[in-house]
């Protein structure tokens, strides 16, 4: 068998991820990493590709309409193929992303950055990350011990309560609530609007926002919970928005706000929106198919 050179190898690695963000129609494209002094052994960081300037197709024809129409969906196109195969570049650049959708789902939120944020935590029947993925109808209901909490810890009867939820992607929680939390608190208060005691639910699916409405007497809920993580981004997160939930309550009551993300809709600029839609919930005492926007 033919012995093969580490670093011949690593080298020819390099070069196929220089063949990035192309100005259309040349015979190579090369990355914005290009100029970049690269160390022997030194790969690129494929996690900070911008896949929306990244063309691979080598001498395309209508190149520069096609990456045109590229930068508005960030999406795997236009990737080119070496022989029958992916190129180096996007087949890692598809694992890293895989990787961090797994990462998203599997691990929890960090208990310090919940206490960070001044929230308390509760958490729901599921005893596992596992029995959460499995049995959803558990991650609906809290414990009797963490129902009891909220009971002594929250606002009586607040007209609005917002909550955080991991939901499916502990990732999201990390990049957005910080900004968005905050956004949110900041724009109804500057309406006169009350806000409860916002906490933590550890392994909540959206619906558990049914019980701790009739738990607070709230007269809007609002949770804010990761999303199911994709290969565009694991950081994406929803806001569950109801007008005097109650738990069986239909699906079709309740108002999202999705895709909130620093490549989507940012966190401040989603709380602003998210404050508008809970004020206009209130004057027109109605949410989801209901609500008129």
């Amino acid at each position: 068998m033919e012995q093969v050179d580490l670093k011949q190898l690593i080298e020819q690695v390099i070069k196929d991820m220089k063949l990035t963000n192309s100005q259309p129609g040349e015979s190579e494209v090369h990355s914005s990493q290009e100029h970049i002094a690269l160390e022997d052994g030194f790969i690129p960081d494929v996690t900070q590709v911008d896949i929306r300037t990244q063309y691979l197709v080598k001498n395309p024809e209508h190149g520069e309409e096609y990456l045109e129409l590229k930068q508005f969906a960030p999406c795997r196109l236009g990737i080119g193929k070496a022989g029958a195969r992916y190129k180096t570049d996007p087949l890692l650049q598809f694992r890293a992303a895989h990787s961090a959708a797994q990462d998203a789902v599997f691990n929890d939120v960090d208990e310090e950055f919940v206490e960070n944020m001044n929230l308390f935590t509760v958490a729901t029947q599921c005893d596992s990350k596992d029995t959460y993925l499995t049995r959803p109808d558990l991650g609906r209901k809290l414990t009797p011990e963490s129902a009891q909490i909220i009971k002594e810890k929250c606002k009586k009867n607040p007209t609005v309560q917002i909550y955080v939820a991991d939901g499916l992607s502990s990732a999201s929680v990390a990049a957005n609530i910080k900004d968005l939390l905050p956004a949110i608190v900041q724009g109804l208060q500057s309406s006169g609007i009350d806000t409860g005691t916002p906490f933590f639910v550890k392994y909540g699916r959206v619906a558990v926002m049914d019980e701790i409405s009739e738990l607070t007497g709230a007269e809007v809920t609002c949770t804010l919970i990761g999303e199911r993580p994709g290969l565009i981004t694991a950081e994406s997160m929803s806001a569950y928005i109801a007008y005097k939930a109650t738990v069986g309550m239909p699906e079709a009551r309740r108002t999202v706000v999705s895709n909130i993300h620093r490549a989507g809709t940012m966190p401040v600029e989603a709380g602003a929106h998210i404050a508008d839609i809970i004020k206009l919930m209130l004057e027109k005492k109605a949410s989801g198919t209901n609500l008129k926007l």
